[in-house]
């Protein structure tokens, strides 16, 4: 899922992570601040008339280079989710008749596991059923179904019933490293403590998310669903480019390479010249030239 950073919020630029459609969530214009890593918008409408002459006011001037836009990709990397087949199950029939299980006596459950989607579930005698693995929701649901239609074909009266997503995993990086230490210093719903974990613990309330935020710029996200994961992004990203590290010269080498050959794709093609009519053309020659024809 790539989104991408503009003044006016943040937008999707694909169908989601893993062929799941994602839902756009914009971001107030106070609340991404103008900075380089945005391009700048330009303006329509009548061109503003000066108080003393009439006249109108020239063009801008033009920004010598042009400012890079930023995109950040959203990947999902586990959805888990929960549903009930409202029955008792038999986890030693389970474990003896089924296909790719495993009794956890000391658990007291049976885990099952499919190969499409892979994932991995974990079975109660309550009739309890709990699926990790999928990268999507609609991909937990297909897996969740797929459990309770092979616990019936194992001879248990199931229905499939209360179906809920229950945790997104995450992650993502910005374009840019982050001052840790100055980011925990100032916002007291951040936690650091480098002695137990490298990265900062953020925690927004709507949504309601956990975000581990490092100094690399990545940044993991937990939440209840899919959007909560994109909101959360769209929150933190300008609280963190306030306490953005300075581009190094390796970064900048990188981006004029990235604005050279998006410039170069931009140049038109030189004209090709019209065929002459005159099979005669006259040729110059240089001193050169000469020797090599003597």
């Amino acid at each position: 899922m790539a989104t991408l950073i503009q003044e006016n919020g943040m937008k999707d630029l694909s169908k989601g992570t893993h062929g799941v459609g994602m839902s756009t969530h914009s971001v107030a214009s106070h609340m991404v601040p103008d900075h380089e890593y945005c391009e700048a918008g330009s303006t329509s409408g009548p061109q503003p008339q000066c108080a003393d002459t009439g006249e109108t006011a020239g063009p801008p001037v033009p920004v010598e280079e042009e400012e890079e836009t930023p995109e950040i990709d959203i990947m999902i990397n586990n959805v888990v989710c929960s549903f009930s087949v409202k029955c008792h199950l038999n986890l030693r029939q389970i474990a003896l008749n089924g296909v790719n299980v495993e009794f956890r006596r000391e658990n007291g459950m049976v885990t099952m596991k499919l190969r499409r989607p892979y994932t991995t579930a974990s079975i109660w005698s309550s009739g309890r059923v709990t699926c990790t693995g999928a990268t999507s929701e609609d991909q937990a649901k297909i897996a969740a179904r797929r459990y309770a239609r092979a616990l019936q074909k194992l001879g248990f009266q199931v229905r499939f019933r209360n179906f809920r997503v229950v945790n997104v995993l995450g992650t993502c990086r910005m374009p840019f490293g982050i001052r840790i230490i100055s980011f925990s210093r100032k916002y007291k719903e951040a936690d650091y403590e480098p002695e137990l974990h490298p990265g900062v613990t953020y925690k927004l309330y709507n949504p309601k998310a956990t975000l581990k935020i490092f100094s690399t710029g990545g940044v993991t996200i937990t939440a209840r669903s899919v959007s909560d994961v994109q909101s959360a992004v769209e929150r933190i990203f300008p609280l963190v480019y306030e306490f953005r590290k300075p581009l190094t010269a390796a970064d900048e080498e990188l981006l004029r390479q990235k604005r050279a050959a998006r410039a170069g794709a931009a140049a038109p093609a030189p004209p090709k010249e019209a065929p002459d009519d005159d099979p005669m053309r006259l040729v110059t020659l240089s001193d050169d030239d000469n020797d090599a024809w003597e």
